[in-house]
């Protein structure tokens, strides 16, 4: 398995720049101690949702509270799956100053009664909270 990268401090990938985060620049050099043997062999394939249970950063773009990101990508995805459908003929996203958003259309919405295969939980949750193939 590769080696993982340190990490950096606390970097988000959707922070704005700032004066205090001077931008990194590339240098090349010589390879450092063990790693001029790192070819394609050392480079892991995951399939399937196995990469986003191993590293869920990577996918929805951390694990902390800046990752909020992703329950809006999963509610603007159900709006447009409901549109092309035809169940749906807009989208009204509205992004207020004091970062709340609010996302409205006039599909069908997420199901929320239980789900068969979770019974204690409605399909929004599975969707928002469980890995799923769709």
């Amino acid at each position: 398995m590769a080696k993982t990268a340190k990490k950096t401090a606390d970097r988000d990938l959707f922070d704005s720049p700032s004066a205090a985060r001077p931008a990194l620049k590339a240098v090349r050099g010589k390879p450092a101690p063990g790693d001029a043997g790192y070819t394609a062999r050392d480079i892991e394939v995951l399939e399937g949702l196995e990469p986003v249970r191993r590293r869920p950063g990577m996918y929805i773009g951390g694990t902390d509270e800046k990752a909020l990101h992703h329950l809006f990508a999963e509610v603007i995805d159900n709006c447009m799956d409901e549109a092309l459908a035809g169940h749906a003929d807009w989208i009204d996203v509205n992004m207020a100053a004091d970062g709340f958003v609010t996302v409205t259309d006039n599909g069908r919405g997420i199901p929320v009664d239980p789900h068969p295969k979770f019974p204690k939980k409605s399909a929004l949750e599975v969707i928002m909270c469980t890995l799923h193939d769709l």
